[in-house]
């Protein structure tokens, strides 16, 4: 295979693990966002025990997605990491607080208190950040010869801060949907009420997005207004999955308001990429630009075809096995 097709079997694969690990473990962050309005104090045990048997699996896409990024394309790493070295500490420590909060909060007494706080903060942390970061890879970098050029808080910008606060709106709706279809009885109840206004907010930020994001690269523009294309089927499928939430909602449904959250997440990201294809390192490093050699991606991408049905397999073996409601008393610590 020529560079050319490897390198887009490596943007097919790490697409693919950053979409997997946004919906596999958006909700659980979405969860923790939500963990201060919560009803009560059982309402979190139920919310946190919903995710709790499956993620820490959820991780294993985002370390997958890195870890090829870096093989097939190190001149992104060479260049995003020190623009963005800010924003992906901040995940990576609300990562850690988050995860900790998972094994200390149902053995705590007196300070289960702080054990939500870290929860709830680390979950906030993180699904700010990502969000920033999306921003900041639409906006594009300021590079020469291959460098970054510019400054440690080139990331944080007032179009970033919406991504990052739409993100934070986006995780906390799919939570509200996992919330529905996972729990019963007051809980379930709370999350029906607060979905629909999460599902207004986040129409809201998208709108603002996709009316900002043409003045911020006018490629952007050329790419989606400059005539009349296939590619405008995407907004089109998320606004039906945006319909079809609504719909979902108001007649009681459980299980469809979640997936048709995770659709709008598909369909919105994929738009995300057909705008910037085929950079990687927008706006002046396409995929070919920033491959490893031939021999490299080969020899990478053997491995992780065949560990990516592995991954697959455990993660919807766990689903299955923890599929079913949770209720007050029950859950898996």
């Amino acid at each position: 295979m020529e560079t050319f097709d490897l390198s887009v079997i490596w943007a097919i694969v790490i697409a693919f693990s950053i979409i997997m690990y946004v919906l596999m473990d958006g909700f659980i962050l979405g969860m923790g966002i939500l963990f201060p309005f919560a009803p009560d104090e059982e309402a979190r045990d139920v919310m946190m025990n919903t995710g709790a048997p499956i993620w820490d699996g959820n991780e294993t896409w985002l370390v997958l997605g890195g870890a090829g990024l870096l093989g097939a394309f190190p001149l992104v790493y060479s260049i995003l990491l020190p623009a963005l070295y800010i924003g992906v500490f901040l995940m990576l420590a609300g990562l850690i607080f988050r995860g900790i909060a998972f094994e200390f909060r149902f053995k705590a007494k007196g300070s289960r208190k702080w054990w939500n706080v870290a929860f709830a903060g680390g979950s906030m942390v993180v699904a700010f950040a990502q969000g920033a970061v999306v921003g900041a890879y639409i906006q594009g970098f300021e590079t020469q010869d291959r460098v970054f050029t510019g400054g440690a808080f080139d990331w944080l910008t007032p179009f970033s801060v919406m991504t990052g606060l739409g993100m934070m709106a986006g995780f906390a709706l799919l939570g509200a949907t996992w919330i529905v279809l996972k729990t019963e009885g007051h809980v379930q109840e709370w999350a029906y009420q607060l979905a629909p206004k999460l599902l207004w907010v986040v129409l809201g930020v998208f709108a603002i997005v996709s009316f900002w994001t043409p003045y911020i690269d006018s490629s952007v523009w050329q790419r989606w207004f400059s005539h009349l294309q296939v590619i405008w089927i995407l907004p089109a499928l998320a606004m039906v999955s945006a319909v079809v939430l609504f719909l979902s909602l108001r007649r009681g449904r459980s299980r469809l308001p979640f997936f048709a959250t995770m659709s709008m997440f598909v369909f919105t990201y994929l738009g995300l990429l057909v705008s910037r294809w085929p950079y990687v390192v927008p706006p002046d490093y396409t995929l070919w630009d920033a491959a490893s050699a031939p021999g490299s991606q080969l020899f990478l991408l053997v491995g992780t075809l065949i560990v990516i049905p592995v991954i697959l397999g455990y993660t919807g073996w766990a689903y299955w096995v923890f599929r079913g409601k949770v209720r007050p008393g029950e859950g898996y610590y």
